[in-house]
């Protein structure tokens, strides 16, 4: 069973004084999709290439939370000795015979492309194996919108869960591909429940500066926003990680912002920083994460091969949620 509580922070303490923005949403979201299955429904997905420990139990777990239906694309009989050492029991399981990794990426893309399953959940094998086969232009999972991954996270002295992108899939995302990234984490944000999220495109410092690229980017992004090229939220930037998550650092640096101190998503300036940013949070910080990509015909439920199950049954709870309003809105 999943251990919710790793999920509870009620009683933590906020490094900010001022009163919650509009923006703010339940701070413990990861705990409230574990909890609340009655607006979501179970939906099938092709789990690739599960072939460890965590990676199987974080299915199964998923599965018996109510969140996916796992199609399990393995050899089966290595599934069942890891099934059999660990305890696990997955007779009710689907299964789609794979001989490797590769063989298990092209059919679990090949499941979603043709609508056999609603969502894509990675396995035990490389992201980037599995994503060559999702960005394949003839037989992937490609949509018009750049395909970009967020970060959902619980962190124990942030008053507000925080999405983080794109720390995963983008390596060094150029000015009009992060117009992709900032709208995937702001319709993620809408969808679950941040009315106007507050996002903040940070650097290492709050000016523009012809030396530090991410800078002129983030001001580019902003009057983008400004034009309604970017919809849906407030932007803010360039802003330092200080400023953007603490309300007295904005104002030592006497820095006035609608996003600083308060923002709800941050917007990293290549996958090294904020790879680096989401995982000192979970392992120094004790936060929570959770991992969903965007941008795709399908979610793509992208955790790292040492994630722990809990996280990866917190991404198939967001990855159900995105099916589920997107079956009840097609549009």
């Amino acid at each position: 069973m999943v251990n919710e509580e790793r999920f509870n922070r009620h009683e933590l303490i906020s490094p900010m004084d001022e009163p919650l923005g509009e923006g703010l949403i339940d701070r413990c979201v990861l705990s409230s999709l574990l909890q609340k299955h009655d607006a979501r429904k179970c939906i099938p997905t092709a789990v690739c290439w599960p072939c460890s420990a965590p990676a199987l139990a974080g299915a199964l777990e998923s599965m018996e939370a109510g969140h996916i239906e796992p199609i399990l694309v393995a050899p089966e009989l290595v599934l069942r000795a890891i099934a059999r050492s660990e305890g696990l029991n997955i007779d009710s399981c689907r299964f789609l015979e794979a001989s490797n990794e590769e063989d298990a990426a092209a059919k679990s893309t090949e499941l979603c492309r043709t609508g056999r399953a609603a969502a894509l959940m990675k396995g035990s094998l490389h992201t980037d194996l599995l994503m060559h086969f999702v960005l394949q232009k003839d037989g992937g999972l490609r949509t018009s919108r750049r395909v970009s991954h967020v970060y959902v996270i619980e962190a124990p002295l942030y008053d507000r869960t925080i999405f983080i992108t794109d720390a995963a899939i983008n390596i060094y995302p150029a000015l009009e591909e992060k117009v992709d990234i900032v709208q995937n984490a702001i319709d993620l944000a809408h969808a679950l429940g941040v009315t106007n999220p507050k996002v903040a495109i940070l650097s290492a410092v709050e000016t523009v500066s012809a030396k530090i690229t991410s800078t002129i980017d983030a001001a580019a992004l902003c009057k983008m926003a400004d034009r309604g090229q970017i919809v849906g939220a407030t932007l803010d930037g360039p802003l330092a990680f200080d400023t953007a998550v603490s309300a007295q650092a904005a104002q030592v640096k006497q820095l006035q912002s609608p996003v600083a101190g308060v923002a709800d998503i941050l917007v990293v300036p290549d996958l090294e920083s904020g790879n680096m940013l989401a995982k000192q949070l979970e392992y120094l910080g004790g936060a929570s994460l959770a991992g969903i990509v965007l941008g795709a015909k399908v979610p793509i439920i992208l955790t790292s091969r040492a994630d722990s199950a809990e996280s990866r049954v917190a991404s198939c709870a967001i990855a159900s949620l995105l099916v589920t309003k997107k079956e009840n809105c097609p549009s």
